[in-house]
């Protein structure tokens, strides 16, 4: 039985370290690089309603993770898409499913989430 809970463990570990694994096509930019160019892009705000609500970043548009898969039609494949979330964790799983759904080339995320951003918020 030992055995048994330690192949379920290996296959939990590799289940989550390819699942939380960043895809190349992702590229992270730190807050100063990302508001550079975010207002030529599609900026989303991938977390939910009630976050979203608490304050996000001027002119973004809120496309909640958990309803990414009925929405990304909403998002255009041929302009660069900037993703942000509250510590930068769901974007990965948005940057995978906007590339498959959608063709996305160009996927840029914030680092560190909206809790490191210090630039201008709406509320």
């Amino acid at each position: 039985m030992p055995w048994l809970l330690i192949a379920t463990t290996i296959v939990l570990i590799i289940f989550i370290v390819i699942r939380l694994k960043k895809p190349s096509y992702l590229k992270p930019l730190v807050q100063e690089d990302f508001k550079k160019d975010y207002r030529k892009a599609q900026l989303i705000d991938i977390r939910e309603e009630r976050e979203f609500k608490t304050g996000y970043i001027l002119g973004a548009r809120n496309i909640p993770l958990s309803q990414m898969r009925h929405r990304a039609t909403e998002i255009r494949p041929d302009k660069p898409v900037y993703l942000y979330c509250q510590n930068g964790t769901r974007c990965i799983q948005a940057a995978k499913l906007l590339r498959k759904k959608r063709g996305v080339e160009e996927v840029i995320m914030l680092k560190g989430g909206f809790r490191k951003w210090s630039g201008k918020v709406k509320k």
